[in-house]
């Protein structure tokens, strides 16, 4: 091809990434709580569900 491996790389990087369209809005990640009071450790699955969309995601036992 004529063009060097760091090249290469970056085209298959620009390929890969070019039309991915994140499924859920992992931003709402973020933000999740404030300190005063959070329940965010006993609801963390719960919240992380619905940030990113998945459908039973809050139900997923650990290891599955």
């Amino acid at each position: 091809m004529g063009i060097s491996l760091a090249e290469y790389i970056r085209r298959l990087v620009a390929r890969d990434l070019g039309s991915a369209r994140p499924a859920g809005r992992p931003e709402l990640i973020f933000d999740l709580g404030a300190s005063a009071g959070s329940d965010i450790a006993r609801h963390k699955d719960e919240y992380l569900g619905e940030a990113i969309g998945a459908p039973g995601a809050a139900r997923l036992e650990p290891g599955g």
